[in-house]
């Protein structure tokens, strides 16, 4: 697509991370903010990859287990009742603005006894065809844009109630193909990174009136790893914090309802505020530098950006507690074959200003298993409209043991 718009999409995709938020400072609904979004590159190691966590307002540490688990909470492979599964997702990606951007995901894991488990994923994340011009306008080559993780994670059982789970990662970022940008030659980016997470699940006790419920908890620490360049400048990635719980409620042996909720919090430095005279210009000092009027220098290393993400922001506690993103989501099953769900995300509106209410149906056969998930944004004509996610999950040992009946 030989377009303003996309050659202006790469570009922001390479210089900030929010790049589905909102780009003044006035919101919707009228209010005016002060935006200070944070600066990290790969963001599209944060958008949520299969239609399950999807359809519950992006949340997942703390819900039961799945084959997709690794994105969300690997520990929680350690709870899986079956031995082996595979899942394939697709999500077109921002179809509001350009058309043939899209996520696909492919995850599975294996049992290795009854305490150990291994999983593995790829995802893989194109942002379509564009075209390269000079100042004159004439075409230099194309490229297609894309970028991907390679995930291996190890989950083990240390009691009935409590999991552990750590996971590799390899990312790769080729968003120009070496092309020049702003008269700098770039090359692709390379990071590696870990996840930190543990799980706790309770057994189900009795509540009266014959039900049963039971909850759970969990905690990941997503992509401590590296920093990825494309040029001179180093960028941080998206290491993030998440925890949530979950409670589960089995109304009578046809139908349960399962509620969670989740926080989230970059641990990425946030830009600070720099000195300016009176026309608006930066001040430096006599190196060169710019004057930080509020806030901390960002220029640090990984362990100490994650440190300093928890005090650094330029507008105290309250912009701290601003950077915290949280989802909210429910789940309802009848007779473990048809689901329906339903969540609601929220970020801050100086912090990217994400807002949106999410649905979604998951149906259960035999062996293989379906979801759907749709993105409702709060506010119209918002990049993440029309966002759809689809899921299909392949149970073997189901798969097994129907062709030994045959």
């Amino acid at each position: 697509m030989r377009t303003k718009t996309r050659i202006i999409f790469i570009a922001l995709l390479l210089l900030t991370s929010n790049f589905y938020g909102q780009d003044d400072d006035i919101t919707p609904t009228g209010a005016e903010v002060t935006a200070n979004t944070l600066d990290y590159s790969v963001p599209f190691l944060t958008i949520a990859p299969d239609s399950r966590g999807g359809a519950l307002g992006d949340a997942g540490v703390a819900t039961s287990a799945v084959i997709n688990s690794i994105h969300w909470n690997p520990s929680k492979y350690s709870f899986m009742e079956k031995d082996f599964g595979l899942a394939v997702s697709y999500t077109p990606w921002l179809r509001n603005l350009v058309p043939d951007i899209y996520l696909a995901y492919l995850t599975g894991y294996y049992r290795l006894d009854k305490e150990q488990v291994i999983s593995g994923s790829l995802r893989y994340f194109s942002l379509g065809e564009i075209m390269f011009t000079d100042e004159q306008g004439n075409d230099y080559g194309q490229h297609i844009p894309n970028e991907f993780a390679v995930d291996a994670a190890y989950s083990r059982k240390f009691s009935e109630r409590f999991s552990g789970g750590i996971a590799f990662r390899y990312i790769r970022s080729d968003l120009t193909g070496g092309a020049y940008v702003s008269g700098n030659e770039s090359k692709v980016g390379n990071a590696v990174a870990a996840d930190v997470s543990m799980y706790y699940k309770n057994p189900y006790f009795d509540v009266g009136d014959d039900k049963e419920m039971n909850y759970a908890f969990g905690i990941n620490i997503r992509n401590i790893g590296s920093k990825i360049s494309y040029s001179d400048k180093k960028n941080f990635i998206p290491t993030k914090l998440k925890l949530g719980g979950a409670a589960t409620v089995k109304m009578d042996q046809y139908n349960s309802i399962m509620f969670t909720t989740e926080l989230g919090k970059l641990l990425v430095p946030t830009p600070p505020v720099y000195d300016q005279d009176v026309d608006g210009n930066v001040l430096t000092d006599d190196n060169g530098e710019r004057i930080i009027a509020a806030g901390m220098d960002p220029d640090v290393s990984v362990t100490q950006g994650i440190f300093q993400s928890f005090y650094d922001a330029p507008g105290g506690f309250e912009e701290e507690m601003h950077e915290i993103k949280y989802s909210l989501g429910l789940e309802y099953w009848y007779q473990k074959v048809f689901a329906i769900r339903t969540g609601y995300f929220n970020e801050h509106e100086s912090k990217g200003n994400r807002k949106y209410f999410t649905v979604g149906v998951g149906l259960k056969l035999n062996v293989f298993e379906a979801d759907f998930s749709y993105v409702i944004p709060r506010y119209q004509n918002h990049p993440l409209g029309n966002t759809m996610r689809f899921t299909l999950a392949l149970d073997f040992e189901a798969l097994k043991k129907e062709q030994r009946n045959q």
